[in-house]
């Protein structure tokens, strides 16, 4: 079966950097494009940003652009997010998610059908 392992994460001060990776198993993995989402506490679930299937193009949205970096290793069925200058508002569960096709669509959840069990990420001030 699909599986998504989520890793890195965990505690960091304002500023500081985290990468997250995400492992696939069980899909062809170039052959699905990869979104990250978060849920902050109390809130749902966001889309943060994504990457096709080939990795030539990235999409991020504005809370992110500039900070975040996500990228693919499609010999090892990894997808990365560097995430560097972060800041106390991007505390929040990650998940990595992968959707069957090429390109990443629009971020609606429903466009995914892979997720990730997620990942912590807190920012102190």
């Amino acid at each position: 079966q699909v599986q998504l392992v989520q890793s890195g994460g965990g505690q960091v001060q304002a500023g500081g950097s985290l990468r997250l990776s995400c492992v696939a198993s069980g899909l062809t993995f170039e052959n699905h494009a990869m979104g990250w989402f978060r849920q902050a506490p109390g809130k749902g679930r966001e889309f943060v940003g994504a990457i096709s299937g080939i990795g030539t193009s990235t999409y991020y949205t504005d809370s992110i652009r500039g900070r975040f970096t996500i990228s693919r290793d499609n010999a090892k069925n990894t997808l990365y997010m560097q995430m560097n200058t972060l800041k106390p508002e991007d505390t929040a569960v990650y998940y990595c998610a992968a959707r069957p096709a090429p390109h990443y669509g629009l971020g609606y959840e429903f466009e995914y059908s892979y997720w990730g069990q997620g990942t912590q990420v807190t920012v102190s001030s």
